[in-house]
Formats: C-alpha cells, sequence, structure tokens
C-alpha cells in the first residue's frame, strides 16, 4: 500500500516538473528536501505525530520552507500533510528523484570493487557504461568490498552484472559439488 502511494503521489510531482518544465529545479529542490527530512528525525516526528493538529503542522511547514522553495513544491508539501501523507514523504521525494533523472537521462551506477579504482579506471567504466545504456550522463557511486578478491560488480536499477571472482568461485564451487563420482 505504502508503494502504491508514493508512486501516485510522485507520479502527480514528476508530472508537475515536466508540465512546469521545472526539472532540473525540482531534481535539486526535491534531492535537498529529502536530505533535510533524512536529517531530522525530530520534525518527522512532530510531523506525523497524531495530536499535533494539521494547521499547526502546515504552519510550521510553511514557515520553515515558504521562501526556501518553489511555491509549487510548498503547495505539494502542504498536500501531504493534508491528507496525512507525511508517513511516505522519503519514499514520494526518492520516486519523484528516480523519475526525474530517467526523465533527463542521468543513470546511476553503483560499482562495488576489490580495490579503490584510479580516476581512469573510472573515466573507462562511465565511458563503457555510457555507450552500452540510453543515458547520457551518469551518477556512479563508488565502493570498495574486499571480500570480492577481485573483478568488479555494477548494478543500475534492477540489473546486475557480477565479474567478482567471489562470484566466480561460488558458482565453480556449486558444480564441483554437483558433480557426482
Amino acid at each position: 500500500m505504502a508503494k502504491l502511494i508514493s508512486k501516485t503521489y510522485g507520479e502527480a510531482l514528476f508530472e508537475l516538473a515536466v508540465e512546469e518544465n521545472k526539472t532540473s529545479l525540482f531534481l535539486e529542490e526535491v534531492g535537498n528536501l529529502l536530505k533535510i527530512v533524512q536529517e531530522n528525525q525530530e520534525f518527522g516526528q512532530f510531523m506525523n505525530h497524531p495530536k499535533i493538529p494539521k494547521e499547526e503542522k502546515l504552519t510550521v511547514m510553511e514557515n520553515i520552507f515558504r521562501d526556501r522553495m518553489d511555491k509549487e513544491l510548498l503547495g505539494f508539501l502542504v498536500t501531504i500533510v493534508e491528507k496525512d501523507r507525511y508517513a511516505q514523504i522519503e519514499e514520494i521525494l526518492e520516486y519523484v528523484i528516480d523519475s526525474i533523472k530517467e526523465y533527463l537521462k542521468i543513470g546511476v551506477a553503483y560499482v562495488t570493487t576489490a580495490i579503490p579504482l584510479q580516476e581512469n579506471e573510472k573515466k573507462d567504466i562511465e565511458a563503457k557504461l555510457l555507450a552500452t545504456t540510453k543515458y547520457e550522463t551518469l551518477e556512479c557511486h563508488y565502493k570498495v568490498d574486499e571480500t570480492l578478491i577481485g573483478g568488479m560488480i555494477i548494478r543500475m536499477g534492477d540489473r546486475v552484472v557480477d565479474s567478482s571472482i567471489r562470484t566466480k568461485l561460488g558458482s565453480l564451487e556449486r558444480e564441483l559439488m554437483a558433480i557426482q563420482i
């Protein structure tokens, strides 16, 4: 149910960004808002508290964000509070960010390697990913996991390319165990 709610509200905000030709602005502001929401758990507790009247929540929200964000985005936040959907705010904002990035052809890749990569290696990986996908730009997140032994794992959306030695050894072990003598 929460996923359906976040998709419904997120889709509405995404469509507003496209209609108003504010996708880049919304990408930045929604990203900043998500960061604020994640870093301020007390604010979330206040916004989700059942005994605090909606009017008080709306007043606080408008006082905090009125001159700091686009008026359409603020109006959207007001709607979220009025409809008692603030508990899903993080999922909604993440959905909007993902939708805008897809619309702007910005790919997000998570690359895990056994050792840290040099800058030229990172550029090579990014160039190959751009050449094999529909994206025009990439946002790459690099992580080191020494348990991979060697190779790398690349995840983009629901696609995973795993060329790690750990996975290959695990596969070889399963094949050897399946052999009956």
